[in-house]
């Protein structure tokens, strides 16, 4: 298998707030005992808040390679990438991170079609990179909505016509002749040979 070109991984501060969320819930939850059901409660949202943190910072790394990308055990090839989507959730900017990307591929038998979902939680840095360097490798897909070469600015490249020859207007008696007057009109300065003005 060949070596990944760039990797991707969840940001760490994700762990850092799953570690702080879990030692608030024990905090709350030991409090709980003194004061009663507000602070139980308020340790069962933080219990759920790190566990919810701790499945973001534990999302497996995205490998990019020149033929396919890898999430985790999946591998999808560029070439089944039809189209490339960003999600923005709740109107924010669309570079804004973490990264939420519709991948949707085409299957080997060239009629269905399915969506993979792709989760990046990195920090912004790393999601802009990830999100250009797949904008890059998905050269036939349409990137949010709009074909690969229109995207990047890419003007297409035209063949230039070929060259037909044109008809033959005079036989090939006709080009000497003409050549040989045109010889004569250089020597003589016109075609009668008289020197008049």
């Amino acid at each position: 298998m060949s070596r990944p070109i760039a990797r991707y991984r969840p940001s760490r501060r994700y762990a850092i707030f799953a570690a702080l969320a879990l030692f608030t819930s024990v905090l709350s939850a030991a409090l709980s005992t003194y004061w009663g059901l507000p602070w139980m409660l308020a340790a069962a949202l933080l219990g759920l808040t790190s566990l919810f943190t701790l499945f973001i910072a534990l999302r497996p790394a995205i490998e990019i390679h020149g033929t396919h990308l890898i999430i985790g055990k999946r591998i999808v090839f560029w070439n089944e990438v039809q189209r490339l989507d960003r999600i923005s959730v709740l109107n924010r900017e669309p570079w804004a991170a973490p990264l939420l990307l519709r991948l949707t591929l085409q299957q080997q038998d060239g009629i269905a079609t399915r969506e993979v979902l792709l989760f990046h939680p990195g920090d912004l840095d790393s999601c802009i990179s990830l999100l250009r360097t797949m904008y890059r490798s998905a050269s036939s897909a349409l990137l949010d909505g709009t074909p690969y070469s229109q995207f990047w600015g890419e003007l297409p490249v035209v063949k230039p016509p070929a060259t037909l020859p044109g008809p033959r207007l005079l036989s090939a008696e006709d080009e000497e002749e003409v050549e040989r007057l045109f010889q004569r009109l250089k020597v003589a300065g016109r075609l009668d040979g008289t020197d008049e003005i």
